[in-house]
């Protein structure tokens, strides 16, 4: 039943601990902190690429709503509960997106974005499953 939990509910964790407790950086700011440089990567062309801990979360997102995606592919009795905890994540995320301080950032909108294709494809893929197994008749005698 573990495998029903959307994996995209790690990166929504980890932004609301950030956020919420104030664990990285200061805490003073609306955002946790999340902008703070955690370390920088000098490039080949002079620049310095500067990681922050928002850009942590974004590409763990990305990496897990690539598995997701997988996952909708299944026509498991699990992947519809799957697909009904996406959706309460994604309301969820809604919910902290447009009512709390800290959460109405570009980097959350991101991961409510990719919650939402998460959900979508959830859905989609499930309605073009059901398409080809559902007879639609008209062959016969």
């Amino acid at each position: 039943m573990l495998i029903a939990i959307p994996l995209l509910v790690i990166p929504v964790i980890l932004y609301n601990i950030v956020v919420l407790t104030g664990v990285v950086g200061t805490g003073v700011t609306a955002d946790g902190g999340l902008h703070d440089v955690l370390f920088s990567i000098p490039m080949a062309s002079g620049a310095t690429w500067d990681v922050a801990i928002a850009d942590l979360i974004l590409f763990l997102a990305l990496i897990l709503l690539f598995f997701e995606l997988l996952k909708s592919t299944s026509s498991q009795k699990v992947a519809i509960v799957n697909h009904a905890l996406s959706m309460i994540l994604f309301v969820v995320c809604l919910v902290e997106f447009l009512l709390l301080r800290g959460f109405a950032t570009s980097t959350f909108f991101l991961i409510v974005t990719m919650v939402m294709l998460d959900v979508l494809a959830g859905f989609i893929v499930t309605i073009v499953a059901a398409r080809k197994d559902f007879d639609f008749g008209g062959g016969g005698s």
